[in-house]
């Protein structure tokens, strides 16, 4: 029986802090509700900037940045003990061949897997031109190789990617199966060239680098064409469009 006063007391009590509650319990709601707001936008801030810096560390960046590190390696293996000794020379192959190997690898992870980074698509083509061009520089320097050879090879690498640059503003020039063909016998001329072969094997390196030059050139000048074409597109299109917002 003395517990049901007590009850019905502490129920008054409730009942007279219920206005209260009532009143505070928008303004709080509303502060709450700020607060957690802005929290989450931190946070969502935070996480996403900690996902583009994970991003970086991708596999496909890895193995770029392997083929980076290798070029010094490379280079220390080919002008060891006067660059002639096929041991050495044996070494030096198998750096080349992972960095090809990898070449082949980390775009096609990219963009399988999403892992498409501002990084990787700066770091990709400078790993690709640096590790061939520390190649054909050492033949040439060991007199393996003519240096015209190299000259026509790194001119037409270096060309191609400045003339990318000047037309990406009407369009990006695709990838051709040409230019792949053209990559692949590169590579292989190269790896042959960095081997210390001799008898016949001597002779094929020599017809396949041959090869290399001859697809490095047609394969360069119809980059130029499509250079062209895709200038002349986009200054058509840009001028078309400029006249229909005049008129």
């Amino acid at each position: 029986m003395t517990g049901v006063p007590a009850s019905a007391a502490g129920g008054s009590s409730g009942a007279q802090g219920a206005p209260g509650s009532a009143a505070e319990g928008p303004a709080g709601a509303a502060v709450s509700g700020a607060q957690g707001a802005t929290r989450t936008a931190r946070g969502g801030k935070l996480a996403a900037a900690a996902v583009n810096q994970a991003s970086v560390w991708n596999v496909a960046n890895l193995l770029t940045m392997l083929r980076l590190l290798l070029v010094p390696g490379f280079v220390a293996l080919m002008l060891a003990d006067g660059g002639y000794d096929p041991a050495w020379r044996s070494l030096a192959w198998a750096a080349f061949a992972i960095a090809m190997i990898t070449d082949l690898f980390d775009g096609h992870l990219a963009r399988t897997y999403n892992l498409v980074t501002d990084f990787g698509k700066i770091a990709d083509p400078i790993a690709d031109k640096a590790i061939m061009g520390a190649a054909l520089i050492c033949l040439s320097a060991l007199g393996d190789l003519p240096w015209w050879v190299t000259v026509v090879i790194l001119g037409r690498e270096l060309g191609i990617t400045l003339l990318r640059f000047l037309v990406i503003r009407y369009g990006v020039i695709p990838a051709s199966r040409g230019g792949k063909l053209k990559t692949l016998t590169q590579g292989v001329a190269v790896g042959m060239y960095v081997l210390a072969l001799t008898g016949w094997l001597a002779t094929l390196r020599f017809w396949v680098m041959a090869a290399a030059v001859v697809l490095t050139v047609v394969t360069g000048l119809d980059y130029v064409r499509q250079a062209i074409v895709l200038r002349r597109r986009g200054m058509a299109e840009r001028t078309a469009v400029s006249e229909e917002s005049e008129g």
